[in-house]
């Protein structure tokens, strides 16, 4: 019964002693600016499936995906890519004006974008990289103004979660660059 005992206890205090779950957070290039401008609305956003979950992934190998169990979003992902890249292009076109989907009317908003991500996961030879699909329309009439695929990549700068989001983070502001251009 001592052995038992002692065995359970070992195991319950190495439990403990093993390391939490982390999150994590995309974050934008910087602040929205305040006031009006230019309305921009954001969303809906859809995600490749493996991308849909709340733990990141890892591309091990070229057909090989890993998910790490104890590094997680904070929050939902496609939720948080479309906040990040609200608040990007709102600085990129100098608007405090932008919405996220959904969003209550459309009489305050010129550009809607949607956004498919493909790709959007770090990768072992320590690069984080994008894929996603995205269209603009001008509201209210809802014409299409520009359909493009955008591609990148980016090193990250250190080994780690952290690292990764922060590079993910980096190639959402390129992505934001790249809509912006195309909304003029």
């Amino acid at each position: 019964m001592y052995r038992l005992f002692t065995l359970l206890t070992a195991l319950f205090l190495a439990g403990c002693a093993s390391p939490g779950t982390s999150y994590y957070v995309l974050t934008a290039s910087g602040p929205v600016p305040s006031g009006g401008g230019v309305g921009i609305g954001v969303g809906p956003i859809t995600l490749a499936e493996y991308l849909d979950r709340t733990n990141l992934v890892i591309q091990e190998a070229p057909n090989q995906l890993a998910v790490a169990e104890d590094h997680r979003w904070a929050g939902d992902l496609s939720a948080s890519i479309a906040r990040v890249t609200a608040a990007n292009l709102g600085r990129l076109r100098s608007t405090g004006n932008v919405r996220t989907y959904p969003w209550q009317g459309d009489g305050e908003i010129r550009y809607q974008v949607t956004l498919d991500i493909r790709q959007l996961h770090s990768e072992a030879d320590g690069h984080a990289i994008i894929e996603a699909g995205w269209r603009a329309y001008s509201l209210p009439d809802r014409r299409l103004k520009a359909s493009k695929t955008f591609t990148a990549r980016e090193a990250l700068a250190s080994d780690g979660y952290n690292s990764s989001v922060a590079a993910q983070s980096i190639l959402l502001q390129r992505l934001a660059e790249n809509i912006a251009a195309n909304l003029r």
